[in-house]
C-alpha cells in the first residue's frame, strides 16, 4: 500500500473537458477521488457516503489500476475531487485540513452546531482534536478539551486556546461536568466507555464519534432517553464542505500545528507517531524530497 490522503500540488496540466481548475492553480486533494454519481448521497452532494466511493490510495480505480495516494511526484484525479486552495493558506498548513479539518467541520455544520456561544467538548487530543478545537473556537464556542489525563492540559489551554480541560479519570470532575456541554466531538480510535460522556452533555445534546474502533460500543438506553441525547457519526466531508473550510480558515485566520519532513525522514516519523509524539500532524514535502534522483540512485522507477 502507498498513503497518501492529504495531498496538496499545482496544477500542471488538465484534460480538454476540465473546467474547474487551469494550470498553474494550487489545489488539494482528500480521500476520496471517485464516487457512482447516481446514488442519494452523489446526488446531495455528500460523495463521501456513497457505497461505491473509491479511496485516494489502496484501492481500485474505475479503470481497474490501484490507486495510489499523494506520495508521488504526480498524481491525476478527476476534477470533482479536487479543491481549489485559497490565496492566503499556505499548502503545508492546508494540508491537513483536506482530512482532519473537515473530519469536524463537517458534523459541526451538517447537525446545527455553528451558532456562537455553544458550549462543546473535545475528546482526544490528536491530528483530529487539536483541529477540533481550532475550528470550535473559531465558531465562538466554549470549549473544553476531555482526556485521561492531564499531560495534555498546557498544550490544549495555552497553545490551543481551549476553554477548559477536564480529565475524564477525575470523577469529581466529572460529576461538577455534568450537563453542561452542548456536543461532543469523540475523537478517540480505540474502544473507550461511552456512559461517562454521555452523562456530560444537556437535553438534545450529541456525541459524535469520528474515531474508527473495530469494537462495539455501548452504554445503556435511559443515558440517552432521559435527556433526549444522541449517539451518532460522521465520516470525512464532502469536496463542497472541503472547499467551504478552506475559505473558512482563511477568514478566520486559522491554522494547523504541523512539522513538515522530508520523504526521507518518514521511517522515523512513522516511530514518532507510535510513541505519540508529535504535534499534531507531520506533512511530507515530496516536492522537496527530490524522490526522482532517490529513486534512480536506488535502481528503481520513480513512480
Amino acid at each position: 500500500m502507498v498513503p497518501g490522503h492529504e495531498v496538496v500540488g499545482e496544477v500542471v496540466e488538465v484534460g480538454p473537458e476540465v473546467s474547474k481548475h487551469r494550470v498553474g492553480d494550487v489545489v488539494g486533494v482528500g480521500v476520496i477521488v471517485g464516487c457512482c454519481r447516481e446514488c442519494r448521497p452523489c446526488k446531495a452532494n455528500v460523495e463521501q457516503y456513497c457505497n461505491k466511493r473509491i479511496w485516494s490510495y489502496n484501492d481500485v480505480y474505475t479503470d481497474g489500476r490501484p490507486t495510489q495516494g499523494g506520495f508521488a511526484s504526480t498524481m491525476v484525479v478527476d476534477q470533482k475531487f479536487v479543491v481549489p486552495i485559497p490565496a492566503g493558506l499556505a499548502p503545508e498548513q492546508a494540508a491537513p485540513l483536506l482530512c482532519a479539518g473537515v473530519t469536524v467541520y463537517s458534523p459541526l455544520k451538517h447537525f446545527g452546531l455553528t451558532a456562537p456561544g455553544l458550549r462543546g467538548g473535545i475528546l482526544g487530543l490528536g491530528g483530529v482534536g487539536h483541529m477540533g478545537v481550532k475550528v470550535a473556537k473559531a465558531l465562538g464556542h466554549h470549549v473544553t478539551v476531555i482526556s485521561s489525563s492531564s499531560r495534555k492540559r498546557a498544550e490544549a489551554m495555552d497553545d490551543l486556546g481551549a476553554d477548559a480541560y477536564l480529565v475524564s479519570s477525575d470523577a469529581g470532575a466529572m460529576a461538577a461536568a455534568a450537563d453542561s456541554l452542548d456536543y461532543i466531538i469523540d475523537t478517540v480510535p480505540v474502544h473507550h466507555p461511552l456512559e461517562p460522556y454521555l452523562a456530560l452533555l444537556r437535553l438534545d445534546g450529541k456525541h459524535v464519534l469520528l474515531g474508527v474502533v473495530g469494537e462495539p460500543l455501548s452504554f445503556v438506553s435511559p443515558m440517552v432517553m432521559l435527556g433526549r441525547k444522541s449517539v451518532t457519526g460522521s465520516f470525512i466531508g464532502s469536496v463542497d464542505e472541503t472547499a467551504e473550510l478552506l475559505r473558512f480558515c482563511v477568514d478566520k485566520g486559522l491554522t494547523s500545528q504541523i512539522e513538515v519532513v522530508k520523504m526521507g525522514y518518514v521511517n522515523e516519523a512513522l516511530e514518532r507517531l507510535e510513541r505519540n509524539d508529535v504535534r499534531y500532524r507531520f506533512v511530507v514535502d515530496v516536492a522537496g524530497s527530490n524522490i526522482e534522483e532517490q529513486a534512480a540512485a536506488a535502481g528503481a522507477p520513480a513512480n
